[in-house]
């Protein structure tokens, strides 16, 4: 049964797919988009969604977690710098998902996840 099971298993074992999520959410904070599948683009969108968050509240708890999340130490600093002008107001919904042509490979759907 998959009852609550929100995210996607991936097709991988749980230590890969926890670091391929890792390094999609960092990317996704370091350009502000990136293209990828549709089934990792809607996976890794929460992640980006916490983070954020956490950049938000702005504690240091807040800064130790997202630190023990992205890889980079330079890129945490800077979001916690830049989120409260960008998505001061905004409650929720840091994210948006624009599907794209299939992949010419093996016809899997693709999606532009990027930062609103």
């Amino acid at each position: 049964m998959r009852h609550r099971c929100k995210v996607s298993l991936l097709g991988l074992p749980a230590d890969q797919r926890k670091a391929l999520l890792r390094s999609l959410a960092t990317e996704i904070i370091r350009h502000g988009q990136i293209k990828t599948t549709k089934t990792r683009a809607k996976a890794v969108r929460s992640e980006v969604e916490r983070m954020i968050s956490l950049a938000k509240d702005g504690s240091l708890a807040a800064r130790r977690r997202a630190l023990g999340y992205i890889y980079d130490k330079d890129l945490v600093s800077e979001l916690f710098k830049a989120v409260q002008d960008r998505y001061g107001d905004r409650q929720g919904g840091y994210t948006r998902i624009v599907r794209t042509k299939s992949r010419r490979g093996d016809n899997a759907e693709m999606a532009i996840i990027e930062l609103v």
